[in-house]
């Protein structure tokens, strides 16, 4: 297991215990005692999954922080993609290309697509990788041992299609998305979504939100001209299938809350505070 997957299970079991008693802000030596460790190594271990320190994690956890993203949140899905690199946080995001299946393909729910698959370790567990032809198609976690679970829940989404299993085809795919230094512009990661008009047109919307920033399901509904739509928005983006590539975990309640998220809470809080160590990471080197 690579050492951001074995980091993130520690990390991961913590998070639980930070989300509930954030309001105390619990200390480093805290931390450590509750897992047996050093505080010392406690403080190695986040800087080097996250590249924060333990209390600079927990306030990324915090709900100030969180309404801090979603201050402007509609001027960000309007101006995210139209000022590119100048853009909040374009310069740290994945960049993407990407098209939209036929409508057709996705009502015969996959019938003559070939889908290649593999898992491989991230930093927030398991990651499952699908691709076609066209493009990466799916992007799923899972916790070590429910890997089956989490491929059979994919697998859903298109039951006609056939399946093979190449890490080989997919262990390049995996090592650009989860490394920041990977990141760009002349390199776009090509996706494709298969999905219906709606969903289609809420997964574009959440390409728009910038890291560093968050939006409600509420600001989408209105962006893409359905203002009353925010329910069948919300479940729209908890059937988003390319994870992280496409950041549902952008997504927010609009009281700052965490919301949903198909893989976990805690994975998402874990996303979060990760992509908030890069941006900390760049202002330090700034």
């Amino acid at each position: 297991m690579q050492v951001a997957a074995r980091d993130y299970e520690l990390v991961c079991r913590n998070l639980a215990f930070l989300r509930e008693n954030w309001r105390e802000q619990p200390s480093l030596e805290t931390l450590a005692e509750r897992n047996g460790i050093s505080a010392a190594h406690m403080q190695r271990l986040f800087m080097r999954w996250a590249g924060l320190s333990p209390k600079a994690f927990l306030q990324a956890l915090t709900i100030d922080h969180a309404r801090k993203l979603l201050r402007n949140s509609a001027s960000v899905l309007d101006t995210a993609y139209e000022v590119g690199l100048s853009g909040p946080g374009r310069l740290h995001d994945l960049f993407v290309t990407h098209e939209g299946m036929s409508p057709g393909l996705y009502k015969v729910r996959g019938q003559g697509l070939s889908i290649r698959y593999g898992f491989h370790d991230c930093p927030f567990g398991r990651a499952l990788i699908m691709v076609t032809d066209y493009g990466i198609c799916g992007i799923a976690f899972a916790d070590a041992g429910n890997e089956q679970t989490t491929l059979a829940d994919m697998m859903k989404r298109w039951p006609e299609a056939s399946y093979v299993q190449d890490e080989t085809a997919t262990a390049p795919i995996a090592a650009r998305i989860f490394s920041p230094a990977q990141w760009k512009a002349d390199e776009p990661l090509r996706i494709v979504f298969i999905g219906s008009e709606f969903d289609t047109k809420v997964w574009q919307t959440l390409l728009r939100i910038p890291i560093g920033r968050a939006t409600t399901y509420s600001g989408i509904a209105a962006h893409i001209g359905s203002a009353k739509a925010a329910r069948a928005v919300g479940s729209a983006v908890g059937r988003n299938p390319i994870s992280f590539v496409v950041p549902c975990h952008r997504v927010l309640a609009k009281s700052g809350g965490l919301g949903g998220y198909h893989w976990g809470l805690t994975r998402k809080q874990a996303i979060l505070g990760w992509e908030a160590g890069i941006l900390g990471n760049d202002s330090a080197a700034a």
